[in-house]
């Protein structure tokens, strides 16, 4: 399973903000140069986040971006959430379609203890571990 676009770039944009963290905002442009991201790409991406409440967002002249709350609380599946990544979904780890119960690929047993390793680790590590 490998996450997707967006979603990896909302974990390295949540991160670089992390790492940089500083008294200034983040302006959208710098955060695009820096970490190679379209920059509509980006800006849509940060809507999602200030929806979700993980990101402030400051208009302005001297505006930009900073993180809401502590990178402690804030979990991985929150920002995966955030930008709407289907973790719980029965897509098929093969590519085939949907893959449940009554319709099983061939590795829908064996993947079903992987994803859910997946999930939980998801759901426990935080933006701070990440951003170390």
């Amino acid at each position: 399973m490998k996450l997707n676009t967006t979603s990896q770039y909302a974990i390295r944009i949540m991160a670089f903000i992390v790492k940089n963290k500083s008294d200034k905002l983040f302006n959208a442009k710098v955060l695009s140069k820096s970490l190679s991201i379209p920059y509509k790409y980006l800006t849509r991406i940060m809507t999602q986040l200030v929806e979700a409440k993980i990101i402030i967002s400051v208009r302005g002249r001297e505006g930009g971006f900073s993180i809401a709350k502590d990178p402690i609380t804030i979990k991985i599946i929150d920002i995966l959430d955030a930008v709407k990544e289907c973790l719980h979904g029965a897509n098929c780890v093969l590519g085939v379609g949907l893959c449940n119960v009554n319709k099983k690929c061939a590795l829908h047993d064996e993947w079903k203890t992987p994803k859910e390793t997946m999930l939980n680790m998801f759901q426990n590590k935080t933006l701070a571990d990440i951003a170390k």
